[in-house]
């Protein structure tokens, strides 16, 4: 077995690490010819002694970064799913053995890969992922109010707004149940809350700006329930939507349809799936039930039959999660299109 390489590699798969990437490549009789480890500051000198050919890797932190890398220098790199790495592993579980099953994986042409996002994209991507921290650490100092006031005896209805409006009343108006110590340490996250409010609300005003300079962003808030949030966040996962065939795929991805357990001919279908971006979905689910608070603006949209006669046979949160599937299938359609949504006749692209 040659441990430098081989002059007819046909696939390569690496395992991407912090520091160290684990390298594992077979010839053209599928013969394992390579297992390397190397250096993330290697990459490029490695590769580029080693012939052109497929090179997979798991969709992972920097496994965009790899891949433009790889493409540059001429190989095709291929982002896989882990999920789909999975059924190739073979005997316990460690780097080369992951990088094996990664190689195997990457030959397969009928397995789905994971679009190579640009630059973008990718900061697109960050700046969700960095509002979406901050409103969870705000939920979360909020929570924290809430359960320091409990303590001594103090409740406070469940709204954001009555907790923000009564809390400066709060402190100074019973300081004979809340100790100094204890007031101060509420003072403290009261002025991390203003902070975080501060800080989520620069991020917002910078995501619907990118929002209203991009046509992509621009075609998807024609649609009914998308704003500048979902819209940016579907063009950060999937570009264009080129990675699917059709409509139903992108919802699929998102684990908007019934899990299947069907055998001997029989269709069983349980609850949604759940797979993809769990971000993306909670949005959707959203776009959906805020379509749903206002049953009155139903006949407005090329949807509004089919909602109207899902609303009698379906229960509520049944019809939000079928909703923000149509929803997503939409957002495809648009994306493919390159069109607005027509809201009287797009039936056509949603049947795609």
């Amino acid at each position: 077995m040659a441990k430098n390489g081989s002059d007819e590699l046909m696939s390569i798969g690496i395992d991407i690490g912090k520091d160290f990437f684990h390298l594992v490549g077979f010839d053209l009789d599928g013969r394992l010819v390579l297992r390397r480890k190397i250096k993330r500051l290697a990459l490029v000198t490695t590769f580029e002694d080693l012939p052109r050919c497929v090179v997979g890797m798991e969709a992972c932190m920097s496994a965009h970064f790899v891949s433009q890398t790889l493409r540059e220098l001429g190989f095709e790199p291929r982002i896989i799913l882990a999920i789909y790495v999975k059924p190739f592993n073979k005997g316990q579980k460690n780097d080369y053995n992951a990088a094996e099953a990664i190689a195997e994986a990457a030959l397969r042409p009928n397995l789905k890969t994971v679009s190579e996002k640009a630059q973008e994209q990718l900061d697109l991507q960050a700046l969700h992922r960095v509002r979406s921290r901050l409103v969870s650490r705000r939920t979360a100092t909020m929570n924290q109010i809430r359960a320091f006031l409990l303590e001594r005896g103090i409740t406070v209805r469940k709204s954001v707004a009555t907790l923000r409006n009564s809390l400066d009343a709060i402190l100074n108006n019973r300081s004979d149940e809340l100790s100094l110590r204890m007031r101060k340490l509420i003072l403290g996250l009261q002025q991390d809350w203003v902070w975080l409010d501060k800080r989520i609300d620069m991020t917002t005003a910078e995501i619907k700006d990118l929002s209203t300079s991009d046509d992509s962003c621009r075609r998807l808030m024609t649609i009914p329930g998308i704003g500048p949030l979902i819209s940016t966040a579907v063009v950060a996962a999937i570009g264009k939507g080129e990675a699917y065939d059709r409509g139903r795929d992108f919802p699929a991805w998102l684990g908007l349809v019934p899990r299947q357990n069907s055998t001997g001919g029989r269709t069983i279908l349980g609850r949604i799936t759940k797979r993809g971006s769990k971000y993306l979905r909670t949005l959707f689910v959203q776009a959906a039930q805020v379509i749903m608070m206002r049953p009155q603006n139903w006949h407005k949209f090329s949807f509004g039959p089919w909602l109207e006669a899902a609303a009698t046979r379906m229960q509520h949160n049944k019809l939000g999660v079928a909703l923000a599937n149509k929803l997503a299938r939409i957002a495809w359609s648009v994306l493919r299109a390159g069109t607005d949504f027509n809201r009287r006749g797009q039936e056509i692209l949603v049947a795609i």
